[in-house]
């Protein structure tokens, strides 16, 4: 399983700052870095900066929603990201939220499991292909797209659930999980997807595991810090099904934390239930003031 770095997206840091800390995970050893794209700095903006500063780390987005851009809109910044970092974008899309996309952009969240196969299918034909043609309930796109030294890259999409893991497997190249634990990953991830992927004649998408984690020599800290921190996630639809597909109250309870070896049989449980890749979203504990670099330091290790 390959260990990643979540590095947020961006609140309270300026573009060049974002992009130091790409170059310094790459520098560290890190094989990849992904990207939030919520409410603060554009995610494949700031990739495409980071190209210039980095030669091999895979620069992806966890995730991009889908919803607010125009899915030629987004195969076209995509395709210029990626050869501007010369092949090394891996663009993660998701629909979001309906409390986002409705209550707070005004835009209709309708029948987001056909939406999100029309979108991955311009998307992915455009940058593939150099063309599409759909003519859909959402999108009727007939058109073309070329970039000069674009080339195809790995498409992904946050998905928890049956019938988007079913799309997954059938279309994209892997899923994106955050608050998806080793028994919700082996139990119901990995085989929707196996069979969906050999449905399609295609190879089995990546599955990209990411959740909460801190080395610190005070786990209670951790845990109450934790609680507090994601405690929406375990009030959003989508999270809450995984949180109880795990058996677990709380996004709290699957957080990793205590010292590198707790945290290493943890990474180890997700790697043995599917995970092909991890990418940790660091947190610091309270009263630790070491822990955000020990724990950063014990990831590189590994």
């Amino acid at each position: 399983m390959k260990i990643g770095l979540a590095l947020g997206g961006g609140d309270n840091e300026t573009p060049r700052q974002l992009v130091d800390r790409i170059a310094k995970a790459e520098a560290d050893g890190f094989p990849s870095v992904w990207l939030a794209n919520i409410f603060s700095l554009d995610a494949l903006t700031v990739l495409a900066l980071a190209g210039e500063r980095t030669s091999k780390i895979e620069l992806g987005t966890a995730v991009v929603p889908t919803y607010p851009r125009h899915p030629h809109a987004m195969a076209q910044q995509a395709a210029t990201v990626n050869a501007a970092c010369g092949g090394r974008l891996a663009l993660g899309l998701g629909r979001s939220h309906q409390m986002v996309i409705e209550n707070m952009f005004g835009i209709p969240y309708d029948k987001p499991i056909a939406h999100m196969r029309e979108y991955l299918t311009i998307v992915r034909d455009l940058t593939r292909d150099g063309k599409c043609a759909v003519n859909g309930d959402a999108y009727k796109v007939n058109a073309s797209l070329s970039v000069a030294g674009g080339s195809a890259f790995p498409l992904l999409i946050g998905a928890l659930m049956p019938k988007m893991l079913e799309l997954c497997g059938e279309l994209c190249d892997g899923t994106l999980t955050w608050m998806s634990g080793p028994v919700h990953i082996e139990k119901n991830i990995v085989p929707t997807l196996a069979k969906a992927a050999a449905r399609a004649g295609r190879p089995q998408p990546r599955v990209v595991a990411s959740l909460p984690l801190s080395v610190t020599s005070d786990p209670a800290a951790a845990k109450e810090f934790a609680a507090k921190t994601f405690q929406i996630y375990g009030m959003l639809p989508v999270y809450r099904a995984c949180l109880d597909a795990e058996g677990v109250a709380g996004p709290a309870d699957l957080a990793l934390v205590g010292d590198e070896a707790t945290v290493r049989a943890g990474l180890d449980r997700l790697a043995a239930a599917g995970a092909t890749d991890f990418y940790g979203a660091v947190f610091p504990t309270p009263g630790d003031d070491g822990s955000r670099k020990r724990t950063t330091e014990f990831l590189a290790s590994l």
